[in-house]
């Protein structure tokens, strides 16, 4: 290695190569230079460092979400000469998000309105140009339902969870457990857009009053939220976003109970039901609960919001006088479906959740059967498994668009035929919308 002499017969060996790095370290070098060795490095054209903006990097997909978009990108090769020290991706809509790499997730966008983005690199020469913009993407409300436990029609019970993607068609997926084997849990869905309740119901022989809870979103086991204040089964449940409301059941026909959903701990009183209720459905508004399923044709209603006792809302039509059935909601129209009482029909029926009257009719199923799951997004209304006047429990799902009337079509199959008045709970029902 050669050496360099200096004053006082200082010793160094030769300096380095100036190095292009980011922030303070910029144009770092080692070494002491000699004047002739600092004008051959400027005359190579090695020092100062060439340093400008970075090329502009290449989006390769976006993934919406709720009120988020996830923008993945690669780099540009052309770095300008040093290190790039940040990326910006930025909504059409003026939401930003910055990262040291990809992806960037942008937040506080408005559901439902189409956005497209851009994003940019960072040195400490400058910022980059603006990618060429993504494809429209349009942030929702997730739509995922989930079923929990139920039985089959030999008796066989069940502790598992399970979930399908309410907005595709297709088989459910496993998510885990319930902490025992259920039936006969609350029917409807008592869920926020993020956490699930699972109340009541029954084991091989007895009764319980266990409120469990899952995050939608996840998969895993259930824990323990609090207590119903009595054991039973077969009861309805709804909810709005923030409040879940448990009606009648086999233990404690007339009493309703309620919860708030983020936060743990045992229900409250909340009033009466019209009558002995139970093996009824809810469906819900954000402002309304809808009761109905106890082998007659009444339906009930209460403001969820309030406390007080239910009222009377109209009755079903054409002689349906439902034990059971499945029922779904986009906040605005709920419909029912099915019936395990002797008949085990096709019917469907539908109602305008903010008015009161008669129910109307809506279209068959593919299959006559009764003790339903059912589970619901803005769009759609998916009715799962339960029974058939054969003795023969299934594990089919039949799916709707509840803004139209029509039959249902194929939507996918359960993991089995333990699918029996299973518990249910969904991330963007009618009580949510």
């Amino acid at each position: 290695m050669s050496k360099t002499r200096f004053f006082g017969n200082l010793i160094k060996t030769n300096p380095t190569l100036p190095t292009a790095n980011s922030s303070s370290a910029y144009g770092t070098a080692t070494g002491i230079w000699t004047l002739e060795e600092a004008g051959a490095f400027r005359a190579s054209g090695d020092w100062p460092v060439p340093a400008s903006p970075p090329g502009a990097p290449t989006i390769t997909g976006v993934t919406s979400g709720n009120t988020q978009v996830i923008v993945a990108f690669n780099a540009n090769a052309d770095d300008g000469g040093l290190d790039v020290s940040s990326f910006t991706a930025t909504a059409s809509s003026g939401q930003t998000a910055s990262g040291s790499s990809s992806p960037l997730t942008v937040t506080s966008l408005t559901n439902d309105s189409a956005v497209t983005f851009t994003v940019t690199a960072t040195n400490a020469s400058g910022t980059s140009s603006a990618s060429s913009a993504s494809d429209s993407v349009t942030p929702e409300l997730p739509q995922r339902g989930l079923f929990a436990g139920g039985e089959r029609n030999s008796g066989q019970v069940t502790n598992v969870i399970q979930y399908i993607n309410i907005k595709s068609t297709g088989n459910a997926t496993d998510f885990g457990d319930l902490h025992e084997a259920y039936s006969k849990l609350g029917a409807g869905c008592a869920s926020s857009s993020t956490r699930a309740l699972f109340a009541g119901g029954r084991d091989s022989s007895s009764n319980n009053s266990h409120i469990e809870y899952v995050s939608i979103f996840s998969t895993g086991n259930a824990q323990d939220f609090g207590d119903l204040n009595y054991d039973k089964y077969s009861l309805g449940q709804c909810s709005s976003s923030t409040r879940a409301v448990f009606y009648g059941g086999i233990g404690h026909l007339t009493g309703i109970d309620y919860v708030t959903i983020a936060s743990l701990g045992n229900a409250t009183n909340f009033g009466n039901t019209t009558g002995t209720t139970y093996e009824e459905t809810g469906i819900s508004s954000p402002t309304r609960g809808i009761f109905a399923g106890s082998g007659n044709a009444s339906i009930d209603y209460i403001t969820i919001a309030s406390t007080g006792n239910a009222a009377d809302f109209g009755d079903f039509v054409s002689s349906y006088s439902p034990r059971a059935p499945g029922g779904v909601s986009n906040g605005t129209r709920g419909v029912y479906a099915g019936d395990h009482d002797y008949s085990y029909v096709n019917t469907m029926q539908y109602i305008t959740i903010a008015s009161t009257g008669n129910a109307a009719d809506f279209g068959d199923q593919s299959q006559g059967r009764g003790k339903l799951g059912s589970v619901s997004s803005p769009a759609r209304g998916v009715f799962a498994g339960g029974g058939r006047v054969s003795g023969a429990s299934v594990n089919i799902m039949d799916y709707i668009t509840i803004a139209s009337t029509g039959n249902a079509s194929d939507f996918g199959d359960l993991l089995s035929t333990d699918s029996e008045l299973m518990g249910s709970g969904a991330s963007g029902h009618g009580g949510i919308a």
